[in-house]
């Protein structure tokens, strides 16, 4: 009997010492917790989160027969191989790198009036920050499918880009983009040794945007502050630091941003609520109209300080009336509720950057031949 006690307290303390195997994988999974998670959060899989929309097979031709009617004359005589990667870059859409480059040209249209530079040397830069554009808004594009893709597969007009639709892994667009920020790192190299901090110090806001979307409804400041850098970077690339004439300039370009991009975000305002994406649209919803004004005032407002710190003369003041007034147009014009609509005014910003950037270089031809 003793023996039989003792081997029972020896059994009641070895099962304390040594758990029993249903507890010990309970406490092995406990123990895993964080890594899983963590793991969760940084998993470059592709696979589609639960609740993904199931598009039905109508749905889905169709959009892969817009997706190939969208590829333009260009991109859809590239190699077969070649085009998800023109698609990740958007080169079947250039309205956003136009939208890019805008506030560069005016930068450096603004500096070479003041400095009376030679052509040459503002052609080149104009070259070089086109190159500049195309790569880094590539490079934004391919940062934005990569995190996005969980996202785009729920929404029907995006679940035909590269990443989504499992045409290119992220492996592969991670490779691709390290070449983009290559070239766009050679361009850097380029410029003036003070427009590669300013330029670098960019980067930060050009890979984190896309998180922003999920939680705040304002991830359009985010977008606007990187996506007007060109404004910035211009003036010393023309090796001139006209903080006067730089900081206003930005600021209408990040205003101009504001209300062009919750125009875009209105198209999608049906969908973005489904998935669970936060937009400026969201955020103001039938009170947009009356933000945008508002926001145009004051892109006016710090365009005209802009040109008035820089001197600028009467092509500058006649771009300016004549670009005000195609935005309050645009606003008053556009139905927010009407996807194709929202699309077509959001487009049209394009000829108004192009209104702003001309009327600078008429002033600048203008002080060349002595005019001014």
């Amino acid at each position: 009997m003793f023996n039989g006690i003792a081997v029972k307290r020896i059994g009641m303390s070895f099962k304390m010492i040594v758990p029993p195997a249903q507890i010990l994988r309970r406490q092995i999974f406990l123990s895993r917790q964080p890594s899983i998670f963590l793991s969760r959060l940084l998993s470059s899989s592709s696979k589609p989160q639960q609740g993904t929309p199931a598009f039905t097979a109508d749905e889905l031709r169709l959009a892969k027969e817009q997706r190939l009617q969208g590829l333009g004359p260009y991109v859809s005589k590239l190699p077969e191989k070649w085009i998800p990667y023109a698609e990740l870059m958007r080169l079947e859409k250039p309205i956003g790198t136009l939208l890019l480059y805008s506030p560069c040209t005016w930068a450096i249209g603004m500096a070479a009036f003041e400095l009376s530079a030679p052509i040459s040397s503002t052609l080149w830069m104009l070259t070089l920050f086109g190159i500049g554009s195309v790569t880094m808004r590539g490079a934004g594009c391919t940062i934005n499918d990569m995190l996005d893709r969980n996202l785009d597969n729920k929404v029907i007009r995006s679940v035909e880009r590269p990443i989504a639709s499992r045409r290119i892994t992220v492996a592969q667009a991670s490779v691709f983009l390290v070449a983009q920020l290559s070239v766009g790192l050679a361009v850097l190299l380029q410029l003036p040794w003070s427009c590669f901090l300013l330029g670098a110090s960019s980067l930060f806001l050009v890979g984190t945007y896309p998180l922003f979307k999920r939680f705040t409804y304002y991830p359009q400041v985010v977008l606007s502050l990187c996506f007007n850098w060109g404004a910035l970077l211009g003036f010393p690339a023309m090796g001139i630091m006209d903080v006067s004439t730089m900081i206003p300039l930005w600021l209408s370009g990040f205003f101009w941003c504001m209300t062009y991009d919750t125009i875009y975000a209105h198209q999608d305002k049906a969908h973005d609520v489904k998935a669970g994406v936060k937009s400026t649209a969201l955020a103001w919803g039938d009170k947009s109209k009356p933000v945008m004004y508002g926001l145009t005032v004051a892109q006016l407002a710090c365009y005209s300080t802009a040109g008035v710190m820089a001197g600028m003369g009467p092509g500058f003041a006649i771009g300016a009336l004549a670009g005000g007034y195609r935005i309050i147009n645009m606003i008053r014009k556009v139905d927010l509720d009407n996807p194709d609509n929202c699309w077509y005014w959001f487009k049209n910003n394009i000829n108004t950057g192009h209104v702003f950037a001309v009327s600078i270089f008429v002033d600048y031809v203008l002080r060349l031949l002595g005019f001014i």
